[in-house]
């Protein structure tokens, strides 16, 4: 019994010992990309951090995902990078004349990849520009996402607002069913590419993607920066030729608070293993150091440490105590 009693206790300790910290990961609906790449950066962290695990969660992406961080209510997260400079800066949304307070320990671990902001709308809707969206029924994204902070500035940019038509506010998979099922005539959706909901919608319906032409790319590049040329190639989806459209950075983002270790071996261990999320979505491959080095907010200082022994200069922009 006395043996017994020794097994139970000593178990007891190994499991305390080896007790893991759990992590959460803010990503996005489960129709898009940040959902499946959130998994991934998971699985990296389950079998290379030590001392850590971590699960995903499905959000309505950048603007809730800041404010996850900013509040502590998740550890790390995917978001676009007009949203978290927004956020950063106390600009629009989250400005003196928004409804949101601005979020200044948001830190980025990298720049992920580049989000296509696809204008998707059906052979024969007759939408062909962007003025055309005037009078017709469109989705600009879900609430509380980065699709809606980059819809609004595009239009906004180009002379269109939310009362020149009428206004839904869907998730991928919801703005693919609604064009399917003939609900809205055009919607938004800021995703890596391919996305599985577009995806699955071209290969019922012939599908079309609005181009931006460089005259509206150069207002709505004048408006927000971050809002960069995105080319669509051929066949992107079923039936598409090349199109012109406009491509948002993804950040990871986490606190200031974020202990520096837990950065640093984070962002290690992401450009060390990243060949798991590559094999999740090839958006990955553009998740390289080097593009760290693009976050337009500051770097945590745990990935600045692992950006440098991999032979990066981090410029002063970059850096905040």
């Amino acid at each position: 019994m006395r043996h017994l009693r020794w097994l139970v206790g000593l178990a007891a300790f190994v499991g305390l010992a080896t007790a893991q910290v759990p992590l959460t990961i803010a990503t996005g609906g489960t129709g898009g990309v940040y959902y499946p790449v959130g998994g991934g950066y998971a699985q990296i962290i389950d079998q290379f951090v030590p001392g850590y695990t971590a699960t995903v969660e499905a959000t309505n992406a950048s603007v809730d995902n800041v404010a996850f961080i900013s509040r502590g209510d998740s550890d790390i997260a995917l978001a676009l990078a007009d949203t978290v400079l927004a956020a950063y800066a106390g600009t629009g949304r989250f400005g003196p004349d928004g409804n949101l307070p601005r979020l200044p320990n948001l830190r980025a671990i990298t720049v992920a990849y580049t989000n296509a902001v696809h204008i998707l709308t059906l052979d024969g809707s007759g939408i062909e520009r962007l003025e055309d969206l005037r009078g017709k029924r469109v989705s600009v994204g879900a609430p509380g996402s980065g699709t809606e902070v980059s819809a609004r500035t595009i239009l906004e940019a180009v002379g269109v607002t939310y009362d020149d038509f009428q206004v839904e506010r869907l998730s991928a998979n919801e703005t693919a069913d609604a064009l399917r099922d003939g609900t809205i005539d055009a919607g938004f959706w800021s995703g890596g590419v391919p996305t599985g909901a577009v995806l699955s919608l071209a290969e019922t319906r012939q599908i079309r993607l609005v181009s931006v032409s460089d005259e509206e790319f150069a207002a709505i590049n004048a408006a927000d920066p971050t809002l960069i040329r995105y080319v669509f190639p051929e066949g992107a989806y079923r039936g598409t030729p090349e199109t012109h459209s406009v491509g948002t950075p993804n950040l990871i983002v986490v606190s200031a608070d974020m202990d520096e270790e837990l950065a640093y071996q984070f962002t290690k261990n992401l450009f060390e293993h990243i060949r798991i999320v590559r094999a999740i979505h090839p958006s990955a491959n553009e998740t390289v150091p080097e593009a760290a080095l693009a976050s337009p907010v500051p770097l945590h200082l745990g990935a600045i440490r692992a950006l440098e022994e991999l032979g990066l200069a981090v410029p002063a922009p970059l850096r905040v105590d």
